[in-house]
């Protein structure tokens, strides 16, 4: 029983630990930068960490119980899916924000009226479009937007707002399932442990992630409120580092460890 407890307690703490690896956490902060509910935050947290742990299991328990060898180029392959993740999730913040700059005054077709852009929000979509001052009238209902459009098509649940950080979670999980799952074997003969193990890092993962992305989101939506500038800024350094980070993490997985060239050389860590 005391072999047990102490495989539950370390498995959970490592878990937890497991989900503050920079790449995760940046990772999350690109996805958490425009929420700013605290339940919605703690979601993605979750669903990330659900994600995360469904690969864990899946490649950990391939290679505990049936012996699975991952080959270097498919173990480099599964890491450079991290990097192209986050330049991706850097690349969706930074998009993001250009549509939301406010565009230039303009005059209007009659040269008496200034017409200009102003950047708004239907919950999660922004756009533009031209307004006349003394008249802000929206030439279009709210519930007349493309993400309407989907809410009304997928939302009767809501799970397809979940699917980013789900998949985030998933390819993380790929990069680091390998190495805990062989340093789980080297440590742990039983089978049936080292698979109960698995699990309870994956809780630990989950249980992690969702405390950090609720303490993420409190920047976010306290510059939104109170400092719309600082709150851009936020959002563009967010985007810009995960960006940042993706293009070394390629470079090292591609150029340094070989993935491109004809012998790659990975060791799982």
């Amino acid at each position: 029983m005391g072999s047990l407890l102490s495989i539950v307690a370390v498995g959970f703490f490592l878990g937890m630990r497991h989900a503050t690896d920079p790449d995760h956490v940046i990772a999350v902060t690109t996805i958490v930068s425009r929420q700013r509910d605290i339940t919605r935050a703690a979601l993605t947290g979750f669903f990330w960490g659900v994600g995360h742990t469904l690969t864990i299991l899946v490649v950990g328990a391939a290679i505990i119980l049936l012996g699975f060898l991952i080959p270097a180029r498919l173990g480099l392959s599964m890491e450079l899916c991290v990097g192209l993740m986050l330049m991706v999730l850097g690349l969706m913040n930074l998009v993001s924000f250009l549509r939301a700059a406010p565009e230039a005054s303009i005059e209007g077709h009659d040269g008496s009226l200034v017409v200009h852009s102003h950047p708004h929000i239907h919950g999660d979509y922004i756009h533009s479009h031209p307004l006349r001052h003394g008249a802000e009238v929206h030439p279009h209902r709210p519930d007349q937007t493309p993400l309407a459009y989907l809410d009304r098509m997928l939302g009767w649940i809501g799970v397809y707002q979940h699917l980013r950080p789900l998949i985030v979670g998933i390819v993380h999980g790929l990069a680091g399932s390998a190495s805990v799952a062989l340093l789980v074997l080297a440590a742990i003969r039983n089978p049936r442990w080292a698979i109960a193990y698995l699990l309870v890092f994956g809780i630990g993962t989950i249980a992690g992630m969702m405390l950090i992305t609720v303490a993420l989101v409190f920047p976010f939506a306290y510059t939104a409120n109170h400092s719309a500038r600082m709150n851009r800024n936020l959002r563009i350094a967010s985007g810009l580092v995960s960006l940042g980070l993706g293009i070394f993490v390629v470079y090292q997985i591609g150029i340094v460890n070989g993935l491109f060239s004809a012998h790659p050389r990975w060791t799982p860590k």
